[in-house]
């Protein structure tokens, strides 16, 4: 018999609860199969079996909290439950020999008497020539007299006039009503109707003799625009139903309430023009696909950023211990991650020192992982700052809640086209189609003032407005 323990999922994990077994007692395991399901505060994950046997007893049940190094399970040896399975498959086998064995001579000893009667020869045998006699001549007598005679003239008359008939006579009708038909209306504005949600029965032709064209469609798209745009939203199977939080959900709204109540919390929104970097993304998108294995997306800028900015302004990377400021010296950047479970936050580590490739496919890396529950406990800790990218949803921009021990964390709303106040190239204003977007900066006022986090806005802000990436890309 062997036990197994819940091992260490962190350096900060202490505890776990069993959310699902994924073995019933009696199944049998192989070395490293998952066998049970834990949640803890960081990760939901499964624990395979260090051992191969038979799981004779589970020791924690399903939604059971446990410390680390507790009993989760007992698995026997395999080789106790091999004669026991080997036992009945013996009689198993031999069943089918004994039944088969009986079967064949019972089925042969009635065929052959009831066979071997001259009724059977008698009588089988004048039908098998008396149907193959017919059968050769008659194909061959009848068909020279009925072709010759009577049926090739008369099959030809009709076929040649009934084919004849409906081909001159439908098509060359059907346009000649049609030109001076109001009612008709030709393939292409058909098709445009549909495509844009209009009711050709209401609509008036201008053409001749009251068609309808295509101008008549464009003419009443505002009117029938409204009315077409209108769907209807399907509902959530959740709706009028009550489910458990899970273990993820209970420790986030947990640390959330705590957070709230235990810091001073508000939140400073810049604008910044993205333009450059918007026009970067479209020039290199082709080529840093190529050679980075992933797409270029705005996320890699406003985390480089905002890592950099760090180092100029250490307090929005602190950290209160009692009545203590903690500096962090290094810049690990949680990013957070929307997943069914609930949001995690994997961790960039020393993400100021990395390129714009190298953070990209780290990001689809990590946030891939998160998603597919693969991300190790380890990865989800050491954040000294937090970047929430709420754009990716299409808001402009949000207020977003700083989880301690944290001081600050930093959100980027959707890039969006609008027009702006630029520069001309004699340096007058003038209106011109911008790339914008809303950077919102949450911060603990405890130890982080007003000034501060605009300092730290406005060198986010002024790096990502420069543009000047072209280094850092890393391809």
């Amino acid at each position: 018999m062997s036990e197994v323990i819940l091992p260490a999922l962190g350096e900060s994990v202490t505890e776990g609860t069993v959310t699902r077994w994924l073995k019933n007692i009696g199944d049998s395991v192989a070395v490293d199969e998952p066998l049970v399901e834990v949640s803890t505060d960081k990760v939901d994950t499964e624990i395979p079996s260090p051992f191969a046997g038979i799981l004779t007893q589970i020791m924690v049940q399903e939604d059971e909290t446990v410390d680390v190094g507790a009993v989760l399970a007992i698995v026997g040896d395999a080789a106790s439950a091999a004669p026991a399975e080997t036992a009945p498959a013996a009689p198993e086998a031999a069943a089918p020999p004994v039944e088969a064995a009986p079967a064949a001579p019972v089925a042969a000893a009635p065929v052959a008497p009831v066979a071997t009667p001259p009724v059977a020869a008698a009588p089988v045998t004048p039908p098998a020539p008396v149907a193959t006699a017919p059968a050769a001549p008659v194909p061959p007598v009848a068909t020279p007299p009925v072709a010759a005679a009577p049926v090739a003239p008369e099959q030809a008359a009709p076929v040649a006039t009934a084919p004849v008939a409906p081909a001159t006579t439908a098509p060359v009708a059907a346009p000649e009503e049609t030109s001076s038909d109001p009612n008709y209306v030709t393939p292409i504005v058909r098709k445009l109707a549909s495509e844009m949600g209009i009711d050709l029965g209401s609509i008036r032709g201008s053409g001749v003799g009251g068609r309808i064209r295509k101008e008549d469609l464009t003419a009443a798209t505002p009117k029938t625009a409204p009315a077409a745009a209108q769907a209807p939203t399907e509902a959530s199977p959740l709706r009028g139903t009550t489910v458990p939080m899970s273990r993820l959900r209970k420790v986030l709204s947990e640390r959330a309430v705590a957070s709230m109540q235990q810091s001073a919390q508000l939140t400073s929104v810049v604008e910044v023009d993205v333009t450059k970097i918007a026009e970067m993304r479209q020039r290199v998108q082709a080529e840093f696909t190529q050679k980075a294995g992933t797409k270029l997306s705005f996320m890699p800028f406003f985390t480089l950023a905002a890592a950099e900015a760090l180092a100029a302004n250490p307090i929005i990377n602190a950290t209160v211990e009692d009545t203590n400021i903690v500096y962090h010296g290094s810049d690990n950047i949680s990013f957070a991650v929307d997943t069914e479970r609930g949001l995690l936050t994997p961790v960039l580590k020393d993400a100021a020192h990395m390129s714009i490739s190298t953070m990209a496919q780290t990001i689809a890396d990590m946030a891939e992982r998160t998603r597919s529950n693969k991300l190790t406990p380890d990865e989800l800790s050491g954040g000294t700052f937090t970047v929430t990218n709420t754009g990716s949803r299409g808001a402009l921009f949000d207020t977003p809640v700083v989880f301690l021990p944290q001081s600050a964390i930093l959100g980027t709303g959707i890039v969006t086209k609008r027009a702006a106040v630029v520069k001309d190239a004699d340096g007058n204003d003038a209106i011109g189609i911008r790339s914008m977007v809303y950077l919102a900066l949450s911060y603990d006022h405890r130890i982080i003032d007003g000034a501060d986090a605009s300092r730290y806005l406005m060198q986010v802000k002024t790096r990502l407005e420069a543009g000047n990436f072209e280094a850092n890309l890393g391809i």
